[in-house]
């Protein structure tokens, strides 16, 4: 399918018009950042491992029930997407202890958190992304009520339905964040569900699989991806 007009470029992804009605292609590029941007790379083939990481992850949550954005494949780094009007927020979960919670509240890297934490941030790369709680977000009009326990409800749905299935490829999902948008007023789970936005470790070693990788010049960022991707039944070739 033949891009149309470029709607958005953000830090890894393009999001262009379609020639479908309702319906948008999101290209999955090489680029990688971290830091706010201040640390930049291209890693080869992330764009296909994102994009079909993505699509398994995606096809596994619709089928348990949770209403998404993608629609299919479209090539090995385009995928058809509905277009939504997405919500300025992100949800976050945490399952053990990584990242900003160790920094800011001293709580040892690694800690299990039961019950999981949950965490909302204003998605605004000028400002860092600082976390807001739901009186911030009704307040600024960001979402409503409603929308705010709905995606709390489905955030948490998907901690369960994830949590089991890399739980059987050996590896523990540590924390991860979403974004939710509408189309004709339902609410649905947009962006992407990649090793960008989560953390994974291997359940032995606790070895990280994810972005941390690239983070923390810890190499291999890409083979990590595709191994988390092999585990779980990613199909990559």
């Amino acid at each position: 399918m033949k891009q149309g007009k470029l709607l958005y470029a953000g830090k890894a992804k393009s999001v262009f018009e379609s020639e479908i009605p309702g319906r948008l292609i999101m290209e999955y590029r090489n680029d990688t950042s971290a830091f706010d941007g201040k640390k930049l790379a291209q890693l080869d083939d992330k764009g296909m491992v994102n994009n079909k990481f993505n699509a398994f992850i995606m096809a596994q949550l619709q089928s348990a029930g949770v209403p998404t954005h993608f629609d299919r494949l479209l090539s090995e780094t385009e995928s058809l997407v509905r277009a939504l009007d997405m919500l300025p927020v992100e949800c976050v979960v945490r399952n053990r202890a990584a990242g900003s919670l160790v920094r800011k509240l001293g709580i040892a890297e690694g800690t299990e958190l039961q019950p999981p934490v949950f965490e909302f941030f204003y998605k605004s790369d000028a400002l860092g992304d600082p976390m807001i709680n739901d009186s911030h977000i009704v307040t600024f009009g960001w979402a409503t009520a409603e929308q705010i326990a709905q995606m709390k409800a489905l955030t948490l749905q998907v901690n369960d339905i994830l949590i089991e299935l890399f739980h059987a490829g050996g590896l523990i999902l540590v924390d991860y964040k979403l974004e939710f948008g509408t189309s004709d007023g339902v609410l649905m789970l947009g962006d992407e569900f990649s090793p960008d936005g989560c953390r994974l470790w291997d359940a032995k070693t606790l070895e990280k699989m994810d972005k941390d990788r690239f983070r923390q010049d810890l190499g291999n960022v890409i083979e990590a991806y595709r191994e988390v991707g092999h585990r779980i039944g990613v199909k990559f070739d």
